[in-house]
């Protein structure tokens, strides 16, 4: 009998959806925070939830086999310190469809010029601005996944340019040319939205500072719905200020919440939502786990297995 803790916020809606699947050979426990779960970690060898949650009870759970992440992130259970003899899966193709939603909310924004029209209906102001079409831009993806991947499709069909950057430079499909991350500044100089959709590894810490907000250049706009700690925040401020770029959207930093006295809440140009732009919806998270958990039955490689030597 396999025994599932399933430690979230969410875990009793996670355990009602699993329940109406009527899963063979499965006993399931819930809890909503780290010291009521240590009750259950001993005897479980699947875990669901939240990293953040669950990493501190690794080493409380010696019959662990596999953890379900239900977030994109993973780091938490990259730490050093941490053991790594057991299956971690990840969440991909769920995030992808929430944050093209969100990116291209912004980038239509900017583009017609939403908040000035807005600003002039209050004012009864009776004024045309003057807009660019999206086909005549170009977009440039840091990050390739299936997240970034989606990012890309939905630029396709507004047949902007689409060009992308990946550490294993792989030709991907509705990309026309995929550059690696030591030549970051080349991509940034051609494109006029430049998207993070980085995870956060060793690899990619501060990759976007200040010289890649110089390439930019004071027309382009900073999107971030990756990972704080890919950004030097310091030099984004800076670019910020000194108008070296158009504007920053920014979902993910460096601290969060964001606080209180950062800058980025009273620039202009800075646009702040609270890490919000793709949540976790349950019933996603077990559909995922419930295709997982027949493979895990039969002996068979589950989907979206993470490589703790890449951290993702």
């Amino acid at each position: 009998m396999n025994q599932l803790l399933i430690l979230s916020n969410d875990a009793d809606e996670y355990a009602e959806k699993l329940r109406c699947r009527n899963l063979p050979d499965l006993e399931i426990f819930t809890a909503s925070h780290s010291d009521q779960a240590q009750q259950f970690a001993s005897h479980a060898n699947i875990i669901l939830g939240t990293p953040a949650l669950i990493a501190p009870l690794l080493h409380r759970a010696p019959n662990l086999q596999w953890v379900q992440s239900s977030f994109a992130g993973v780091e938490p259970f990259c730490a050093p310190e941490l053991r790594r003899d057991y299956l971690l899966t990840g969440v991909k193709g769920i995030f992808g469809p929430l944050m093209s939603e969100y990116v291209f909310a912004y980038i239509l924004a900017f583009e017609r010029n939403l908040f000035a029209t807005r600003k002039n209906q209050c004012e009864k102001r009776w004024h045309s601005i003057p807009y660019r079409s999206l086909g005549s831009l170009t977009i440039g993806i840091c990050g390739l996944g299936s997240i970034g991947q989606h990012i890309a499709k939905t630029a396709a069909h507004f047949n902007m340019t689409v060009l992308g950057l990946s550490r294993s430079a792989k030709q991907i499909v509705g990309v026309e040319k995929v550059f690696p991350p030591e030549v970051i500044c080349d991509l940034s100089q051609q494109v006029d939205y430049l998207v993070s959709a980085l995870p956060n590894t060793s690899e990619t810490q501060g990759i976007i500072n200040d010289e890649v907000f110089k390439a930019l250049g004071p027309s382009a706009v900073f999107i971030n719905v990756g990972r704080g700690a890919t950004v030097d925040e310091p030099a984004l401020i800076d670019a910020l200020h000194r108008k070296v770029i158009r504007g920053a959207v920014l979902d993910v930093f460096q601290t969060e919440p964001l606080p209180q006295d950062n800058p980025l809440w009273c620039l202009d140009s800075a646009f702040v939502t609270p890490h919000n732009s793709a949540v976790t919806f349950p019933a996603d998270i077990t559909e995922l786990f419930f295709e997982n958990y027949k493979r895990f039955q039969a002996g068979q490689r589950l989907q979206h297995v993470i490589d703790f030597s890449r951290e993702y």
